[in-house]
């Protein structure tokens, strides 16, 4: 299952800073200021990382929900 509205993704490497782990996890994401409603961006994590990377989208309110990474859109297999 493909989620509409969320950005493609091609390497799944985690989005924690300095970390290379392959990644689990979908963080989809959506900052009101610059996004439309509808619109999810993505960033990536691995098990290690997806707590801090949730919280912190959670504390700025930019969370909209976590997902299996092959659930994404263009997810590499």
């Amino acid at each position: 299952m493909n989620l509409l509205g969320a950005d493609p993704v091609d390497d799944l490497v985690c989005s924690a800073r300095g970390c290379r782990a392959e990644a689990s996890w979908g963080l989809l994401w959506n900052n009101p200021k610059l996004h439309t409603p509808e619109r999810r961006k993505v960033w990536l994590a691995c098990d290690e990382h997806r707590g801090s990377l949730s919280q912190f989208l959670e504390v700025r309110a930019f969370l909209k929900g976590v997902v299996p990474v092959d659930q994404l859109e263009g997810a590499a297999s």
